[in-house]
């Protein structure tokens, strides 16, 4: 099979990130069936696509026959067996459990025709063992959208140790016929390269909450004049579980270190969580909160998280999972918003200043993950 013999897509999951993906493959001219285990889920899953085409139409990104065009070729689903039966090219967004991915991925391979592709829209987990649940490895690949899914531009098209080249080709293209940019993960890795560049970052905040200074918005007045989100205050906007299970995982599948601290661990366990709550770092009850940019602290600043991206982007340079520092540059532009991504923000700052810099947090919170590579040392990576 070939990317242009690809007609119709079903999409497994019609939460947020499921309806905003088919939103994006409606939009590419896909026939797309959306699936979930009740009708209440599909129908809005449906209201919520709607949702998304009326706001395009209305601020004149899509014409008002492709709006229509668009909803003709959705068929909304209960059935799983049905929903996918004629399914060329099927992706999964349910919750990120791995034994109900792995559940799902198994009857999809028991109900998909022998040459569909099974794509997996996981942020985190391994391709591979979810792969292993089927009898077709070399069809599964890691298909992972940003949020929301669209308008985000980056889809980490993940290739799992035994998915064929075809498939990774095949994902690719679909990717970029819905105006997408795919950047291939060639080794199936945790958090692959978006993810895995950002979550040092987490570790630092997790630390700095455990030393108890300086607080969340003395270190975010620091950040916020660079950055449309300070830190903390995205993690408040995504949900402090969200941070805290990434923490989770990276512990369990890369290093302790990335172990979340009491500190962080106690937002959890009070249910104050961020926006979704009303509270977390920040007071949400009355809207985004304001930060105080006088209460600035100085004793961080923005070459030490930039420095902690760049150190962590090498590692998948030297572990295989990207080859070419222009991709890692890519995938983090159009995940995060940023018009740079870290090895052309190392070019202007300088290697030596970042190693210099990395040391600075060892010194302060000693692990391993903090300390500079032998790559980042070396200094010499062009782009």
């Amino acid at each position: 099979m070939k990317a242009e013999d690809v007609k119709k897509i079903a999409m497994i999951g019609a939460g947020d990130m499921g309806h905003g993906i088919a939103a994006a493959c409606l939009l590419g001219g896909y026939n797309v069936v959306l699936r979930d285990i009740e009708q209440k889920f599909v129908d809005k899953g449906v209201a919520g696509i709607i949702t998304s085409l009326d706001k395009l139409k209305e601020k004149g990104k899509i014409a008002p026959d492709v709006y229509a065009q668009a909803l003709v070729r959705l068929t909304p689903m209960v059935d799983l067996q049905e929903a996918v039966q004629d399914a060329d090219f099927i992706i999964e967004a349910v919750p990120e459990k791995l034994d109900l991915k792995k559940s799902v991925f198994a009857d999809l391979d028991k109900f998909a025709p022998k040459h569909a592709i099974l794509a997996s829209n996981t942020s985190n987990m391994s391709i591979t063992d979810i792969a292993a649940a089927t009898n077709r490895p070399d069809k599964v690949i890691g298909y992972h959208f940003f949020n929301p899914a669209i308008l985000m531009k980056l889809v980490e098209v993940i290739k799992g140790k035994n998915t064929s080249d075809e498939s990774i080709q095949i994902g690719y293209e679909i990717a970029k016929k819905i105006k997408k940019v795919p950047v291939i993960v060639k080794r199936d890795s945790p958090g692959f390269i978006f993810n895995r560049v950002n979550e040092p970052t987490l570790v630092l905040l997790s630390k700095i909450l455990e030393a108890g200074h300086p607080s969340p918005e003395e270190f975010d007045a620091a950040f916020k004049p660079l950055m449309a989100m300070a830190p903390f205050e995205l993690v408040d906007y995504v949900g402090i579980d969200v941070a805290v299970h990434g923490l989770e995982y990276f512990s369990q599948v890369l290093s302790k270190d990335y172990q979340p601290s009491k500190a962080i661990l106690s937002y959890l366990k009070s249910g104050n969580l961020g926006k979704k709550t009303g509270k977390g770092f920040y007071d949400w009850s009355k809207g985004r909160p304001s930060i105080d940019l006088t209460k600035a602290t100085k004793e961080f600043d923005i070459n030490q998280l930039i420095a902690l991206q760049v150190n962590e982007a090498t590692k998948l340079l030297e572990e295989g999972v990207a080859d070419d520092p222009k991709e890692i540059d890519l995938a983090m532009a159009n995940g995060g918003g940023s018009p740079f991504g870290p090895f052309a923000l190392a070019q202007g700052i300088g290697y030596p200043e970042l190693v210099y810099k990395l040391n600075e947090l060892h010194k302060k919170f000693p692990l391993d993950i903090f300390k500079p590579t032998k790559t980042l040392k070396a200094g010499n990576i062009k782009l």
